[in-house]
């Protein structure tokens, strides 16, 4: 066995992202206060993303809908010009949010991308993962981007096949357990866990027992030491 390719998941494992998404959660709260204690707002939000993840997918842009949606049914259909555009234009200062890469990131990349070939593997909006891409620097390091409406097992499977020579000797990095760990497990991947200080409700998952091809690491600068001491065969 040999590692081959290393696929980096992009949102909270390489740059802050669910966090700028908490800021404008808390905005739209105090933004729709007088229809709605905390708790049933964000309640009713969240169930709202849920339900429209399968039309508009991840990212700001379906976020933005979502807000916009949960404003109405909050309102009975009434909700003001002004909460719109303020949601609006919540929508598009996260669109622009600068990118602030977490501690560790360049420097474990550029010592990954020596021996390995990188491939980040991301979900979200097309034009805002581009955008962060080449805002965060380290767009040069990866040999492929594949920016996916959801993460299965296929998709890990038919990445790593493409970019790689197979999942078998490949890693996948990335901060959720639902959608970075277990399918790669289960596409023949190795996987490794890195927690971001706060996660998605959506993204969250118990953690693989006993699976030998998975590990938790607490940092980023921690993998090239883990993926070099990982048993070579001929």
């Amino acid at each position: 066995m040999t590692i081959t390719t290393i696929g980096l998941d992009a949102d909270d494992t390489l740059w802050h992202n669910e966090t700028i998404f908490r800021l404008t959660h808390a905005r739209f709260v105090d933004l729709l206060a007088e229809h709605g204690d905390r708790d049933l707002i964000e309640a009713r939000l969240a169930a709202t993303e849920q339900r429209n993840l399968r039309l508009y997918g991840y990212g700001v842009k379906g976020f933005t809908l979502s807000m916009i949606e949960t404003a109405m049914e909050l309102t009975g259909g009434e909700a003001p010009p002004a909460v719109v555009r303020e949601i609006l234009a919540a929508g598009r200062e996260m669109l622009s949010h600068p990118v602030e890469t977490l501690p560790g990131v360049d420097e474990a990349l550029a010592a990954l991308a020596e021996r390995h070939r990188l491939v980040l593997i991301t979900k979200g909006d097309l034009m805002d993962q581009e955008r962060k891409l080449a805002a965060s620097g380290l767009g040069d390091l990866f040999a492929a981007v594949e920016i996916v409406s959801e993460k299965h097992a296929h998709t890990y499977d038919r990445v790593f096949n493409r970019h790689g020579t197979g999942p078998a000797e490949a890693v996948m990095v990335g901060n959720s357990m639902k959608s970075d760990v277990l399918p790669a497990l289960a596409a023949g991947a190795w996987a490794v866990h890195i927690p971001y200080v706060v996660t998605w409700a959506h993204e969250l998952a118990d953690a693989p027992e006993n699976d030998p091809r998975f590990a938790a690491l607490e940092r980023i600068d921690e993998l090239p030491d883990w993926i070099g001491e990982l048993p070579v065969q001929a």
